[in-house]
């Protein structure tokens, strides 16, 4: 840490709370002072020993501070704040008792539902505020008074100036996930909102696998004496993560996605690309070579961005392409791959991009297709991970044998796109075509039942 940033700490009053040893690690959540109860439900969820995250946070969160929590994607900071709160929720029972904000819609069905997980046993309600769904849904689950409301800021907003009767007046939490998002331009407006009508006397959490550390954004978020969480260097993947890289012709860009695919044809990957146009075309382009492809944006209605995801999650495809709206948080255990198709041009979104795969201590690869107009977003990327990455192996004369078919099936995917008007789609629309909604179950944008094979 530089001195500059050493001064602002010590004028934040942070506390810094240092890593233990590996020897001298927590064996169980019973030690860290969670309740019967919610060590029952974690029992149940299949979890034995607290990570990192969690056995750093939890004790001091249960004492009543706030906490910036900053850890290694997918290690288990969701249940870091979220068995605190259920703690506290269960002394001192109160309907809208804590707000949880996401960046992203997907992120946040995934803490509320692990909120109904680890509370399923103690009767806990919870309501997600997001957009892409009707507000008068969302009204009614306000109207039944739920205790944790789980919400992107925008739509949060929505809801407290439209929703007759909501109101967060009593809160006594509030979280905010993958904080440096959160506490960066794009929702400035909206949380210095939500920050104006709750309670100034309530317990604040940030948490996030990357941190900003300018003392106005923590100002502005209203910590009060926070304990601060270093359960991972500033930037850091996992050691259970194989990254690589390619330097590729932009030209054969496809060529090297397809033949990775097919050599690693058994895993279930994630294929990160930079725009939404981009994802349609991908996902049409590998279905026509008969993968198992299907694409989620932020261009997708949210019917079809959640049923994308839970065709993949349920197995029925084995790659997703997407765009960094899926690159935050989603837990997936399955991925064992991610591929960035494109190179993320701000090199903290690789962190979490490649966060989604080696997962709670599980293995994982990550191959980052490289050519000349990125070299210079790549070579920031290895700067801030501190290590050159080993190259992926590969015959350029092998992966070559693809390029008819490549070509072909890209020719035809680009035809039928513009056949559909893909590009011109107003936002919300058909952003692919046709064909997706027939691979998602869908008639004219809604779900249709399955029968059960």
């Amino acid at each position: 840490m530089m001195v500059e940033e050493k001064r602002e700490v010590e004028e934040e009053e942070v506390k810094v709370v240092e890593e233990e040893e590996e020897e001298e690690r927590i064996q169980s959540f019973k030690e860290l002072g969670v309740c019967s109860e919610l060590v029952e439900a974690c029992d149940n969820l299949g979890w034995k020993a607290p990570t990192r995250i969690q056995m750093e946070a939890i004790p001091h969160a249960i004492q009543g501070s706030d906490i910036i929590g900053l850890a290694q994607t997918g290690s288990g900071k969701t249940a870091a704040f979220a068995l605190p709160i259920l703690q506290a929720l269960l002394q001192a029972p109160q309907p809208f008792f804590a707000c949880v904000l996401s960046p992203t819609r997907e992120l946040a069905i995934q803490i509320s539902e692990q909120f109904e997980a680890l509370g399923s046993g103690i009767g806990v309600k919870c309501a997600v505020l997001v957009g892409g769904v009707a507000q008068t849904d969302q009204s009614i689950a306000l109207a039944k008074r739920p205790h944790i409301v789980v919400a992107t800021p925008g739509r949060l907003i929505d809801h407290l100036s439209n929703t007759k009767g909501f109101t967060l007046r009593m809160l006594k939490y509030l979280v905010l996930d993958e904080a440096d998002r959160l506490l960066n331009e794009d929702f400035e407006k909206s949380l210095d909102e939500i920050l104006n009508v709750i309670p100034r006397e309530r317990k604040t959490y940030l948490f996030s696998a990357t941190m900003t550390k300018k003392v106005k954004k923590l100002q502005r978020a209203c910590l009060r004496n926070p304990v601060k969480i270093e359960a991972a260097s500033k930037y850091s993947t996992v050691d259970t993560l194989k990254q690589q890289y390619r330097f590729v012709p932009a030209k054969y860009k496809e060529c090297y996605l397809v033949y990775i695919l097919t050599e690693m044809s058994g895993s279930t990957s994630m294929v990160f690309t930079r725009t939404c146009d981009a994802t349609g075309l991908l996902a049409l382009m590998l279905r026509n070579l008969g993968l198992r492809a299907i694409p989620i944006s932020g261009h997708m209605t949210q019917a079809k961005r959640l049923g994308a995801l839970n065709k993949f999650k349920g197995g029925e495809c084995n790659i997703l392409i997407c765009t960094d709206v899926a690159s935050r948080g989603l837990d997936i255990p399955s991925v064992d791959m991610v591929i960035n198709y494109d190179i993320p041009t701000n090199s903290k979104d690789y962190i979490h991009r490649v966060g989604r795969t080696a997962r709670a201590g599980r293995s994982g690869v990550a191959i980052s297709l490289v050519n000349q107009y990125e070299l210079e977003w790549y070579i920031q990327i290895e700067k801030l991970i501190g290590k050159k990455l080993p190259e992926f192996p590969a015959q350029e004369e092998e992966v070559l044998l693809l390029l008819e078919r490549v070509t072909e099936a890209k020719r035809i995917s680009q035809m039928k796109l513009k056949e559909t008007g893909g590009k011109k789609k107003r936002r919300g629309g058909d952003d692919v075509d046709e064909d997706v909604d027939r691979y998602l179950g869908l008639k004219n944008g809604k779900a249709k039942k399955f029968k059960n094979r």
